[in-house]
């Protein structure tokens, strides 16, 4: 995929990328990376950057006056940090008569189908203005328990909702690598095909400056190509990388190969929102055996044995089987007062619809479950 087939392009920079080696703001790379997008936008492709660095911006312009917990210290530092960072990017944008935007979000705008909506609108008008959307979680008043993994799951998010044509994650690395990143003899993995699983060739180490690392990378990668999305993994302290990315030449990395059929926006945060499910259906064998026959088929209420959880009409639940292994996602037809009552029902609307229905095995996700994973979340 070339520049002239681009004309959507979401950036992730991660904090080691932004930072020095003593964690302070490396501005000179900003502006590097800033001068880049700028290319991109005389190119007539729009750019939705999702930066890291925060925390890291933060944690050098305020000394605590007493010893913070990890939370208190995380909301302090970014809460400082944020305003220098987006402050920066301002005046770097600016020297190139381009106009940045900050938005901070959290898990509850990709779990509500109306804030996603409402969230995923104002990025839209933004850039039909000509305005570069700059995207953080929204780290001061995150709850540890509902933050996202890192800015690489949230990425991913934005690149799903804004139906993207391709995800580029900066890292400060080249990509994956077929063995240990040090020894002479690994080699990038250049082009990673549709389904295939190289998770067995990454390190779990986390970065150093950031909360995510390469395993992380790559699972979110793996979901977002087979949504029908082009993600590439490189280096982002290389010159003029984004360019030469956009353009598809031979620069070093990793891109994962996007599903010749992509998924709808609505399949899209389906898949992307099982993190922020507010309960479950539990369906019988016979439901599970009809759900992965040859036809598209929906959630019936006459194959349903148990409701979990408390979620509203239109909320992301999760669809489980007799053995506790969830089989994948879906949004309610129904609120989960309703729904109890038409357990077992044959003549009521369906549970879950197929158009708003999301295999694990879609998604090559499967996991098993139990009843503490249903509930609804106490700060929901």
């Amino acid at each position: 995929m070339t520049a002239k087939q681009l004309k959507r392009i979401a950036i992730k920079v991660g904090s080691n990328v932004l930072t020095r080696r003593d964690g302070t703001l490396d501005v000179e790379r900003m502006s590097d990376l800033v001068a880049q997008i700028a290319a991109l936008r005389t190119q007539g492709i729009d750019v939705v950057l999702i930066s890291s660095g925060a925390v890291a911006s933060g944690r050098n312009e305020i000394k605590p006056v007493k010893k913070l917990d990890a939370v208190s210290s995380r909301q302090l530092y970014s809460a400082v940090g944020q305003a220098k960072l987006i402050n920066r990017y301002f005046e770097l944008f600016h020297e190139h008569r381009l106009v940045c935007g900050q938005v901070l979000t959290s898990t509850e705008n990709f779990g509500s189908r109306t804030h996603y909506l409402n969230q995923k609108n104002c990025m839209e008008t933004m850039l039909e203005n000509g305005v570069i959307p700059i995207v953080n979680e929204n780290d001061a008043v995150s709850v540890t328990e509902l933050m996202f993994t890192d800015n690489d799951e949230l990425s991913g998010l934005v690149a799903a909702m804004m139906n993207m044509d391709a995800l580029i994650i900066l890292s400060n690395v080249d990509g994956i690598y077929d063995g240990d990143p040090a020894a002479p003899e690994s080699r990038v993995i250049r082009a990673i095909p549709e389904k295939a699983d190289i998770s067995m060739f990454i390190r779990p180490e986390k970065s150093v400056f950031g909360r995510g690392g390469m395993l992380t990378k790559y699972h979110m990668a793996r979901k977002v190509a087979d949504e029908g999305i082009l993600v590439i993994i490189a280096n982002g302290t290389k010159k003029n990388i984004l360019p030469e990315l956009a353009a598809g030449g031979e620069t070093v990395c990793s891109r994962f190969l996007p599903a010749e059929k992509p998924a709808s926006g609505i399949k899209k945060w389906i898949a992307h929102s099982e993190g922020f499910a507010r309960g479950a259906v539990y369906i019988d064998k016979g439901a599970e055996e009809v759900l992965y026959g040859t036809k598209a088929i929906s959630i019936l209420f006459v194959g349903v044995t148990r409701i979990s959880g408390r979620f509203r009409k239109d909320d992301i639940i999760r669809i489980i089987n007799e053995e506790g292994r969830q089989l994948g996602v879906g949004r309610a037809g129904y609120d989960s007062e309703k729904a109890i009552t038409l357990i077992g029902k044959r003549k009521a609307r369906p549970m879950i619809h197929y158009d708003y229905l999301c295999l694990d095995s879609d998604t090559g996700n499967g996991k098993s479950t139990d009843d503490k994973s249903q509930t609804e979340h106490p700060l929901r």
